[in-house]
């Protein structure tokens, strides 16, 4: 019989490699199994043209010493050697529309960011110091955002009011109200649905500190990986969970596509809740919490376009644009026509570090749903599984790029003269790289209107079989991060695992010191 492991994870996702390296901290002997030839999901970088290009992560937030991503790195032994880059201070994001030559700026510090967008917007200056400061309360009601105990977030009316109601009740100007919810492809927000604290999570740690990966987010991955091993773990590439199998009610192993069997006596999915009930098979749970899941809505997906430049062409600009077409749509970009796609996208690029002052590559995300590319949806393509989808979906991609360009344009009239090659993703190749339902881009939809529909617990209703990841609470590093620390203090005890967590921090600051 092989190996029996106290924990094995299906997926090396952030929530997979956080989980791993938390367990194997608290001497748990620990399994990760990935389907695919990288380690990392949505952490993943991949190269053309001998650029780099990052899959999911295009900057991060709060690493400045002290902050909440900081913590967590640094207890995860990980942040001392984190190639990182402090983005434009005064404007690390940048809001902007068809027609007007503004560029409306997102500041790095509370001050700052008030200071930043008073000078366009005198008259609101109360409006915006309100915003702000509602933006800090409600984080500070999420416990581990803090990394605090307890469960305050419960009551008043943090998981009903929603982001689109607050922001307009606070300022009168209308672009005003458009630019505190420009860069709202982050969480991907409804005007009818998004709770102001999905607002206020997904942005306030970038308010705090705005940074950008040099060479690639793969590196949060590799030194997760190389960490989890030197405590002791064991992780394997092509390794495609296929099967989960039982003894009565619980889980005694997983199988794989290769053939091979994984014993635990704990078992944690990293991958999307969905998916992974798919896999077990609907018999093995109640009808109501199979249908709940699998009837919750997910986020849409998006296309992306990944463009490299001529050296020396295109200059860099050491922030990220989001763009609206009108500042009426910011909050309906989703409900796109297709012949006025993209109506809005981020933009975000690399410096070419052997021409400072260019831009290496510049990646662009939109919106897209996955109705679009459904006539390709049963092939599946990756590294370790090549399934080519033939010259339709090659031209549907060429349409798509052709249009984004054209938009793309207004911003930027010269950049055609710069393009070395352009490459795409689309919802298909989030979907079979990442293993997210249709290539969401962060999990299940959060509704104000019914705020616990969507709240997951890491606990299934299989006894040894936990979730974690973006479909559990919160997407992004910080959210994800928090995830993985909630789904561990399910088998390690939330308190304890708080405790040893702060602990470890001390004992850090102080041989730091």
């Amino acid at each position: 019989m092989q190996d029996k492991f106290d924990v094995v994870i299906i997926g090396s996702g952030l929530g997979g490699l956080v989980s791993a390296n938390i367990l194997a901290k608290e001497g748990k002997k620990v399994c990760v199994l990935e389907k695919n030839n990288q380690f990392g999901g949505n952490l993943q970088t991949f190269v053309r043209d001998k650029s780099i290009f990052d899959t999911g992560i295009h900057y991060i937030g709060g690493l400045d010493k002290g902050q909440n991503l900081y913590q967590y790195f640094s207890y995860l032994d990980i942040m001392d050697d984190l190639k990182i880059k402090r983005m434009n201070l005064d404007a690390y994001d940048v809001i902007t529309f068809d027609g007007d030559e503004k560029e409306y700026p997102h500041a790095q510090g509370y001050d700052n960011f008030v200071k930043q967008l008073v000078k366009f917007f005198p008259e609101e200056e109360e409006g915006i110091k309100t915003y702000v400061q509602k933006v800090k309360d409600t984080c500070y009601k999420f416990p581990l955002y803090n990394l605090e105990e307890g469960d305050r977030y419960y009551g008043e009316d943090l998981l009903t009011l929603k982001a689109k109601d607050y922001i307009d009740s606070v300022v009168k100007d209308p672009k005003l109200r458009a630019v505190l919810a420009g860069s709202n492809l982050l969480y991907a927000g409804d005007p009818d649905k998004t709770p102001f604290y999905v607002h206020a999570l997904s942005i306030n740690s970038y308010m705090e500190s705005a940074w950008r990966c040099i060479q690639g987010g793969s590196q949060i991955a590799k030194l997760l990986v190389k960490r989890f091993r030197a405590l002791g773990g064991t992780i394997y590439k092509y390794q495609e969970v296929n099967s989960f199998n039982f003894e009565e009610k619980e889980i005694v192993s997983v199988s794989t596509t290769k053939g091979d069997t994984f014993y635990g006596d704990n078992f944690i999915s990293n991958v999307d809740p969905k998916l992974t009930l798919q896999i077990i098979g609907k018999e093995r749970f109640r009808n109501l919490y199979y249908k709940r899941i699998q009837n919750t809505e997910s986020i849409i997906s998006s296309f992306s376009i990944y463009i490299v430049f001529e050296k020396g062409t295109f200059p860099y600009l050491n922030k990220n644009y989001y763009h609206t077409n009108t500042a009426e749509k910011v909050w309906t970009t989703q409900e796109y026509e297709e012949e006025n796609w993209p109506e809005a996208y981020l933009i975000s690029m690399n410096e070419d570090l052997k021409n400072p002052g260019y831009a290496e590559n510049l990646t662009s995300i939109a919106y897209m749903r996955f109705e679009e590319t459904a006539p390709w949806a049963d092939t599946f393509n990756t590294v370790a599984k090549k399934n080519e989808r033939g010259e339709d979906y090659e031209e549907f991609k060429q349409r798509k790029i052709e249009a984004y360009l054209k938009e793309i344009e207004k911003k930027f009239p010269n950049i055609r003269s710069c393009i070395k090659s352009v490459h795409t993703s689309t919802p298909l190749s989030y979907r079979d790289y990442i293993g997210c339902y249709e290539g969401s881009m962060y999990g299940f939809a959060k509704d104000a209107d019914n705020p616990m529909k969507s709240f997951l617990s890491p606990r299934t209703k299989i006894p040894n079989l936990l979730f974690t990841g973006q479909g559990l609470n919160m997407h992004g590093v910080l959210g994800v991060t928090i995830s993985a620390v909630v789904t561990c203090g399910e088998l390690v005890g939330k308190e304890k695992l708080l405790k040893d967590i702060k602990s470890a921090l001390a004992e850090k600051e102080l041989l730091d010191s």
